[in-house]
């Protein structure tokens, strides 16, 4: 009779096995980041590394903190390139951010043709929000596009791009290798058009940002973070 009465309450409990579901809606946004890799970048004013190190570790964690966006990438020094196209797959973009080094391309800056790139990447984007974050540490000498023009093609498309001037204006120390006593250090000068960089980013509806230390760099890129937020909304059943 004990274990009729517990078996009656174990079924007026009704218990029951199920499974849950999940589902997410997102508005992501398309994101293309342009990266300056030319010679002035080896620059040591980002101590203790040099600009494109840093700058690779603070796109590095801007990617890791972004959720439901696609994400590409965009390399530059005299000829711009797809470093990786735009994806979801931040593993997969990570190790291509990783493979990028000094001596890809010939050295020199192409703001303007790095820009027409990202541009070209997301032209054919039915993202909601489609943005450029250009990195630059110096002033357009090449390419057959000026960042202007490029940039009035780009406000064209609904693009909205932030740029970067990252490094100090002046003198800097500069690494050179010395066959018979390794690599030395040398001043040089460091020249940021940021008269270009804030009329590229005012043109297209974006921000100009300065980073003079890696510090800087890192809340540039938090910052930017912050003000694109991707709606994300999850439903339960």
């Amino acid at each position: 009779m004990a274990l009729a009465l517990a078996l009656a309450i174990i079924a007026a409990a009704r218990p029951q096995a199920g499974y849950g579901q999940r589902q997410v809606f997102t508005e992501g946004i398309d994101i293309m980041l342009a990266l300056d890799i030319s010679g002035s970048m080896q620059a040591a004013d980002f101590k203790p590394d040099n600009r494109l190190t840093v700058s690779k570790q603070v796109i590095r964690n801007f990617i890791k903190g972004r959720q439901g966006d696609r994400i590409g990438l965009v390399v530059f020094a005299r000829q711009a390139f797809t470093q990786c196209p735009l994806t979801t797959d931040y593993p997969l973009l990570l190790k291509f951010l990783d493979k990028v080094d000094f001596g890809m391309v010939e050295d020199g800056t192409a703001i303007g043709l790095a820009l027409a790139t990202a541009a070209n990447r997301l032209e054919s984007s039915d993202a909601k929000s489609k943005i450029i974050i250009l990195l630059t540490d110096g002033v357009n000498n090449a390419g057959q596009i000026d960042p202007i023009t490029a940039a009035k093609a780009v406000a064209a498309l609904g693009i909205r791009t932030y740029t970067i001037g990252a490094g100090k204006q002046g003198l800097v120390d500069f690494p050179v290798k010395d066959p018979l006593f390794g690599t030395r250090y040398v001043k040089r000068q460091s020249e940021i058009d940021e008269k270009t960089l804030k009329e590229v980013a005012r043109i297209t509806g974006g921000k100009f940002f300065r980073a003079k230390n890696s510090a800087a760099l890192q809340e540039i890129y938090n910052e930017i973070s912050r003000m694109e937020q991707t709606k994300i909304e999850v439903k339960e059943y």
